[in-house]
């Protein structure tokens, strides 16, 4: 898919985003709108899926670990047809399959219910190495919050993705630099990110994360490295293309009142 097709449908996907937060009364916005370009070429041109038969052998699967920003993988999987895009507007309302961070029991296309972070990430290890015993063609793509890194069980995981070899995998880092306390720096410093995952055995590739040209490069030369895993560290901002959101860690996890909604679909170009 083209760049400029894949910018709206991340504006869409971001659009979805403040719909169902708003609607919900709660959720996590900043962190969902730092993930949308990324999670964008994922479902709309790097992963082999099919809304059609979410369970397609050998299709590829993505695992979002930073499960709170589940609006994100909610409002892509929408898009691409796997569920109603109205569905959003029952965000965290009982009775609807979308709750506040995915569970693959309720929601066709999640491969992991996740949302205690760390744990994501060791399940989507787990997943390419049964690919590899498999000899399933899968490929996995997991995302993780740079906040995230500071659990231990993230290195454990790392530790055997790269032991075992597993180049069919891939963990993209969102670092957006603030997390829900504030910066990492202050909270507890995770760089340098790129050197740590090479110190661990990992392929290692830095990029701008809202540029789409940089987004699939760096999934080509993914699919290119044998014998080890790649991290993707894509540099990203925190409620990107929200301006009252961008780089505010006080986003990090409320909703929108109306009036904020409505400025965030304007920008966004999006309908009130």
């Amino acid at each position: 898919m083209e760049c400029k097709n894949l910018e709206g449908v991340a504006r869409s996907i971001r659009t979805s985003v403040i719909k169902g937060i708003h609607a919900a009364g709660s959720g996590h916005p900043g962190g969902a709108l730092s993930a949308a370009d990324i999670v964008a070429a994922l479902y709309f041109g790097e992963m082999n899926i099919d809304p059609e038969n979410p369970e397609m052998e050998g299709r590829d699967k993505f695992v979002l670990s930073k499960g709170h920003a589940g609006p994100v993988q909610y409002a892509a999987l929408a898009e691409r047809g796997f569920f109603p895009k109205e569905d959003i507007l029952g965000l965290r309302k009982i009775g609807n399959k979308l709750q506040g961070h995915p569970d693959l029991r309720k929601v066709p296309g999640v491969e992991m219910s996740t949302g205690s972070l760390g744990q994501g990430f060791g399940a989507a290890v787990g997943m390419a190495m049964a690919n590899k015993l498999d000899g399933n063609p899968g490929r996995v793509y997991v995302m993780l919050g740079d906040g995230e890194l500071q659990e231990g069980i993230v290195w454990e995981a790392a530790m055997s993705a790269a032991h075992y070899k597993l180049d069919n995998l891939v963990a993209i880092v969102d670092w957006n630099g603030l997390q829900i306390d504030g910066p990492n720096d202050q909270v507890m410093a995770v760089r340098p990110v790129d050197r740590k995952f090479k110190a661990f055995g990992w392929n290692a590739i830095v990029i701008a994360g809202h540029n789409f040209e940089q987004i699939e490069a760096a999934f080509a030369a993914a699919r290119n490295c044998t014998g080890k895993p790649t991290a993707i560290v894509a540099k990203t901002c925190k409620g990107k293309g929200v301006s009252f959101m961008e780089n505010n860690a006080a986003w990090h996890g409320k909703a929108p009142n109306d009036g904020e909604a409505r400025q965030a679909l304007l920008e966004l170009g999006g309908e009130w």
